[in-house]
């Protein structure tokens, strides 16, 4: 992005601010320009915009006499102040104002001069940058602009359809239009020796005083805050979207191999010639995964809601403490995302039966085939797993939460 002053060129900004707004409505924080956009003025937000594109630009805010505390106010959110800009008092018209603002620019001397909205928020640095080019290239006066689109209508005084308007060739204007400086400055000069007030946008002048107008490619969100239902979208626009309360839980357990006839993992019993050991049925791998739910609502652990010591849950399936588990997610706001257990384990295989693991979690959890994991893998016959002592199952659980609390 070219930086205001290269050398070749410089740049001052005319940020017109002087309007009343009336199509926007009454508003306590003022009037349109001063309204706030996702937390800060709307003004700021351009001020913000021109200082990070065009770093050594002179900026220019003409405001309305009733305005400068709104305007110190509003420059303040960004930490900002007089001496970073000029300011000046503008007219009875647009025109009148924009005039000022050029008397204004004329002590920096510039060779271009860029007049902006003060309520055209979302202009870019691409946009930005062809219009320099297009002054680069020799031109006087540069409009930005938007193909039309819309089919048109002409209609009379009765709101009653004559004919349909051709859109070839047909630009809605934006801003900034820009203009070697000299020049602008002495149509503008012309206009209000001639008493002409009526000139609804600088290019108007700029064709009225004889020289061309080159287009350039405007921008589709470079739009201007008119009424205060185009404020209330821009507010929504520029509100900053709530990070998902993502949470995940992890789960570890371990039990003791004895002699047997099998052993139960993720609710599938699997004939082995030893057992696991416990209270329950001794399933680990729910285990695992009952704790890595709790994990994510800050529920405790299993020992908390199933106490080893109550005779009630003696030889009971541990599928019951995962939907207890489960239940407890859901009513604190959470939907279970995902579910991986990874098995520790010599023996026995789990390979033939993962797939009928996966389904009994997707079962009891209420969630699709695809979010529900089982892995294994062996202890390469170290420590007490390699020796056929116990099993281990680590299990990870992703748990989305509501954010309303509720």
């Amino acid at each position: 992005m070219h930086n205001g002053k290269d050398g070749s060129r410089s740049i001052a900004v005319v940020i017109v601010a002087a309007g009343r707004g009336e199509r926007a409505g009454y508003s306590q924080e003022g009037p349109k320009q001063y309204r706030r956009i996702g937390g800060r003025a709307v003004i700021l937000h351009t001020i913000e915009r021109f200082r990070r594109f065009l770093p050594d630009a002179h900026l220019i805010l003409v405001i309305h006499a009733d305005d400068h505390d709104l305007l110190d106010r509003a420059l303040s959110e960004g930490g900002l102040s007089r001496q970073d800009v000029t300011v000046t008092e503008g007219g009875r018209t647009r025109q009148q104002s924009v005039l000022a603002g050029l008397k204004a620019a004329a002590v920096h001397q510039p060779d271009l001069v860029m007049i902006h909205d003060a309520v055209r928020p979302f202009f870019d640095a691409a946009m930005l940058s062809r219009i320099i080019a297009a002054y680069d290239a020799g031109a006087k006066a540069i409009l930005p602009a938007m193909p039309v689109t819309d089919t048109l209508k002409r209609g009379d005084a009765q709101a009653q359809v004559i004919d349909t308007v051709s859109r070839e060739r047909l630009y809605a204007a934006q801003t900034p239009q820009s203009f070697a400086f000299p020049a602008i400055l002495e149509g503008h000069l012309a206009a209000a020796a001639e008493g002409r007030d009526d000139f609804t946008d600088d290019a108007a002048i700029a064709e009225w005083a004889g020289f061309s107008v080159s287009l350039v490619e405007g921008s589709p969100d470079n739009v201007k805050l008119t009424l205060k239902r185009d404020i209330e979208m821009a507010d929504a626009r520029l509100m900053p979207v709530p990070l998902p309360d993502v949470r995940t839980g992890n789960g570890y357990d371990v039990h003791q191999l004895e002699p047997g006839e099998g052993v139960t993992l993720c609710g599938v019993f699997i004939p082995h010639d030893q057992a696991l050991k416990g209270h329950s049925d001794a399933d680990v791998a729910l285990h695992a995964l009952t704790d890595a739910l709790l994990a994510t609502c800050g529920a405790g652990d299993i020992g908390d809601h199933f106490p080893p010591s109550d005779p009630q849950w003696r030889g009971a399936p541990s599928r019951i403490f995962l939907e207890h588990a489960a239940n407890i997610v859901r009513k604190a706001g959470g939907t279970i995302m995902n579910a991986d257990i990874s098995l520790i384990a010599e023996a026995p295989k789990v390979g033939p039966h993962r797939q009928t693991m996966r389904e009994k979690l997707s079962e009891i959890l209420g969630i699709s085939l695809e979010r529900c994991s089982v892995k294994a893998t062996t202890n390469e016959k170290i420590g007490f797993i390699g020796r056929r002592e116990g099993i281990a199952a680590i299990a990870t659980a992703t748990v989305v939460y509501r954010g309303d609390g509720e």
